[in-house]
């Protein structure tokens, strides 16, 4: 069959780029098509950018169509509930560069969380609606954005109605620990806006789209730190002559923690009750700014958390290295969790997402890659700053946290591997992943931010939002 105005060897240039990942791809086809596609493009943009228009209620304009021959996502519509946090951006980004048909919904709430605390992350990010917009210019992508509240149902109702999602990926919780400990207001905030909104979710799933597959994230520290092995979310167990397989014990550590656990129990009971596809990702400590997608422009860095409410040990490991600050460990420092890269979480999403639970099951997997204790983490730091000529010291100081701070841990995790992770290792990435991002925005760091100012046995019935964010001298 002859081809209008394409030569035979544009074509097969073009082929190859479809074998190509993500973003790497977009480019190289946009290479091999030539000027008069990039044209095209150009000329689709003014439209592309009426449908980004936001309101409090969910759009019922359907977006684009998506997928192209660079990709693998086949136009499979994902719905990312916290789709502008850490994990949901990434994972955003990662799933549209690949021709999956994304749909980010969200309150856009962790910004708000700053604002109060007084807060802020090291690296500048852009507002969501120039990130989706500066997204679909860069890669030629539409990334449909509704921003609303997943526990008002009439929101999420119809977000749900319009998009008609194949996938949902819940990341649309408040993640912080510390955050959950601040006084009684904020625990119960923590629950009920965690608990509820799954909730929301589950019934928006059984109501609306009861084929749609609930790839939900969880935490390890639902497990907290027991004295056997920590199985991948069931544990086969026989008592007087009796075996049986049931949910892992939960030990969480924290009012946070315990919302995931509540999670996971409603989740098991509605995919009994009402036959629904649920995956449960228990995921370790995530660390890392780099994605492809996330560097291809300024406007859509990822944020970097190193305060003492949202920000890790691993996190606030490296700020301090970067601004010559002792690495300050927690109590005895032998606190050991499973860990894993920014670009490892994307993968595990993309993987859990094509290989979806069967009807009536939820699956646990647990989405870590590697262990370490926070001494191990003190001690790698410490020798990556030394060859970039950093002098790095350590102090310990009060643990803040009610936890073991020397116990046995070993996680299994295997289900994502045999399902194709492919890992990156914290030996191989800490220069690219944190320390070149702490060193270049050294400047924008608040070392009083950095200091525990929130304590677990003190946690009290009044107000203590203003002192939450910065330790009494």
């Amino acid at each position: 069959m002859a081809c209008t105005g394409v030569t035979a060897g544009r074509i097969v240039e073009q082929r190859a780029a479809a074998a190509m990942p993500g973003l790497a791809g977009i480019k190289a086809a946009r290479s091999a098509a030539g000027k008069p596609a990039a044209r095209a493009v150009m000329a689709a943009a003014p439209a592309r950018r009426r449908t980004l228009r936001v309101a409090a209620t969910a759009t019922t304009d359907a977006p684009p169509a998506a997928g192209t021959a660079n990709s693998n996502g086949g136009g499979t519509r994902v719905m990312i509930i916290g789709g502008d946090g850490y994990c949901g951006w990434a994972t955003a980004l990662h799933l549209s560069a690949r021709g999956y048909n994304v749909c980010i919904v969200d309150n856009l709430v962790r910004r708000n969380y700053d604002l109060q605390l007084g807060l802020d992350t090291l690296t500048p990010i852009a507002s969501a609606h120039e990130r989706v917009r500066k997204w679909g210019e860069v890669s030629g992508k539409h990334i449909d954005l509704q921003v609303g509240d997943i526990c008002d149902w009439e929101f999420l109702s119809q977000a749900f109605t319009s998009f008609k999602p194949e996938h949902v990926v819940h990341f649309g919780e408040q993640r912080s620990a510390p955050y959950s400990m601040i006084d009684r207001q904020h625990a119960i905030y923590t629950q009920s806006n965690n608990v509820l909104g799954t909730i929301n979710v589950l019934y928006a799933i059984k109501e609306l789209s009861p084929d749609c597959h609930l790839v939900k994230l969880g935490t390890m520290g639902e497990y907290g730190t027991p004295n056997i092995d920590i199985e991948e979310g069931y544990l086969t167990v026989t008592h007087n002559g009796r075996t049986d397989t049931l949910p892992y014990p939960k030990q969480a550590g924290s009012f946070y923690h315990l919302s995931k656990v509540h999670d996971s129990h409603n989740m098991h009971f509605a995919a009994r009750a009402w036959k629904l596809p649920i995956t449960d990702l228990n995921q370790g400590v995530v660390y890392g700014v780099r994605t492809e997608e996330t560097m291809a422009d300024k406007a859509l860095i990822n944020r970097y958390d190193y305060d003492g409410i949202f920000g890790t040990a691993l996190n606030r490991f490296v700020v301090q290295a970067a601004v010559g600050h002792p690495l300050t460990v927690y109590g005895k420092g032998g606190q050991t969790r499973g860990f894993l890269d920014i670009r490892d979480t994307v993968r595990c999403i993309q993987i859990a997402v094509d290989n979806p639970a069967p009807k009536g099951e939820m699956r646990v997997f647990n989405q870590f890659t590697e262990q370490f204790s926070v001494n191990d983490l003190a001690r790698i730091v410490t020798a990556e700053g030394a060859k970039l000529g950093l002098e790095v010291k350590t102090v310990s100081i009060p643990n803040p946290r009610v936890e073991a701070e020397e116990h046995y841990y070993n996680a299994k995790c295997t289900k994502l591997r045999d399902l194709g992770l492919e890992p990156h290792f914290l030996s191989d990435g800490m220069m690219d992943s944190l320390l070149q991002f702490a060193i270049e925005y050294k400047d924008r760091v608040n070392l009083e931010l950095i200091k525990p100012a929130v304590d677990w046995r003190k946690s009290p019935v009044s107000v203590a939002t203003m002192s939450a964010a910065v330790a009494k001298q």
